[in-house]
């Protein structure tokens, strides 16, 4: 029976993850490969033999450069994370004529466009099933089962991180400094969640999803992109008052050859299948022409449903090297890479939103007329109002929900309100994406 021999570089939770899957389904990975898939290295700094995990010493090397191009390996699995040294490796690899499995978003989100034409050059594969969505099977769904019909947009929670703390917050009532501290105690936040609340982790996922719904090159930077830092209780509170879910969504929209790219605190419906998904899980809503709306929906992170990913990913390049195909290998993304033109992205400003507004403003009569005065001038049309009763307090908030205008617009407006000093502090705003 032949044999095809995996090199893992990082055996850390999702790295380990992959070790168990290999040797729990081994009989089953055979079956259905018809060969056998056996671990012939793991480069790691610190592993040490684990019997438990059927981890010898043999196995493990602290020299990731000569595992990638040792002769005997067929399939390189990087789980290093980071750009470098994986960048470095992963090239090493396919230039050695290795086909390569990752879970590195921030690497092929930077510097895809790198490795994506090393691997066609090499006629190898790159399989990334894992980098967007743990083990929700979004990439292989984007490029094959819905590669017949054209994607119009991509709506997606793909931070678990964020949708635990917006739903706990939702649910217990608790603000987001406490929740956060309370995630980083469990766990389910870094110790330095920046890129996971500053809503950076989802931009990087986002410019994958792009290209492969709309076969246009989109970088991170090309991404708008706000955190949840700022989102209250207070606020989630008017949500729902409203009939919304806050969630952080990114969002990526195909209309007239430009590309909508955004990544930010989103209000949804209370009834639409996005709000119901809450804690650390992810889902992908996505609208084609033909076939209309899907979701797909799962566990975004952690252990073994990233590491169920990346072996799915493993099988399925075993099989292509099995059969020696390699033409398949320009088309990881779903298009030939020399097809992937630069995305032509819509300025925020020509984005078109419905919005919820919330001012801090003196009891008094008048201060709502003003405001809606100011808005009016900039063609900004109210849908609803929610104002305090008359109380104790110096200062009131005053909430609204707009129709449907141009963020232009409303950046214009919000600053002539604070220059007129008609509210007490920066007005907030949520975009609102009703017809999803």
């Amino acid at each position: 029976m032949k044999t095809v021999r995996i090199g893992l570089l990082g055996c850390g939770t999702v790295g380990g993850g992959v070790v168990k899957l290999m040797r729990r389904n081994a009989a089953m990975l055979t079956a259905r490969l018809g060969a056998r898939m056996e671990l012939a290295g793991i480069a790691d700094r610190s592993l040490a033999p684990d019997p438990s995990l059927g981890v010898s010493a043999d196995l493990i090397t602290r020299d990731s450069e000569r595992l990638v191009t040792r002769p005997d390996i067929d399939v390189v699995v990087e789980l290093f994370g980071g750009v470098e040294p994986a960048q470095t490796l992963i090239l090493k690899a396919l230039d050695a004529g290795k086909d390569v499995v990752t879970a590195n978003k921030a690497l092929l989100a930077e510097h895809g466009d790198r490795i994506f034409k090393a691997a066609a050059r090499s006629g190898r594969f790159i399989g990334f099933e894992a980098s967007v969505g743990g083990g929700v099977p979004i990439i292989r769904t984007l490029r094959e089962a819905l590669a017949g019909d054209r994607q119009r947009a991509v709506y997606g929670i793909v931070n678990g991180t964020c949708n635990y703390i917006l739903s706990t917050m939702a649910e217990s009532g608790a603000e987001f400094s406490d929740v956060l501290a309370a995630a980083q105690r469990s766990g389910l936040a870094e110790a330095d969640p920046t890129l996971d609340i500053g809503g950076h982790d989802a931009a990087h996922k986002l410019s994958l999803l792009v290209t492969l719904a709309f076969g246009v090159a989109l970088k991170p930077g090309q991404v708008h992109t706000e955190g949840i830092t700022k989102v209250t209780m207070q606020d989630l509170a008017y949500a729902r008052e409203f009939g919304f879910t806050v969630k952080l969504l990114a969002i990526a929209k195909h209309e007239d050859g430009a590309i909508e790219a955004r990544v930010h605190p989103t209000m949804v419906p209370s009834r639409h299948l996005l709000a119901g998904v809450s804690g650390a899980y992810n889902a992908i809503y996505i609208q084609g022409d033909a076939l209309g709306s899907t979701m797909y929906f799962g566990l975004g992170a952690g252990e073994m449903p990233t590491a169920t990913a990346v072996v799915a990913d493993m099988l399925e390049i075993a099989r292509m090297r099995l059969v020696g195909a390699t033409e398949a290998s320009d088309h990881a993304l779903g298009y030939p890479y020399s097809a992937i033109k630069p995305a032509r992205v819509k300025p925020m400003a020509r984005v078109l939103c419905q919005y919820y507004l919330r001012f801090t403003a003196e009891d008094k009569p008048g201060v709502l007329g003003r405001i809606a005065s100011v808005l009016g001038r900039h063609k900004i049309s109210i849908a609803s109002v929610i104002q305090q009763e008359r109380a104790p307090q110096v200062t009131v908030p005053v909430v609204m929900r707009t129709h449907e205008c141009y963020e232009r617009d409303l950046i214009l407006a919000l600053a002539e309100i604070r220059r007129r000093k008609i509210v007490k502090a920066e007005p907030v705003f949520i975009r609102i994406e009703e017809r999803l």
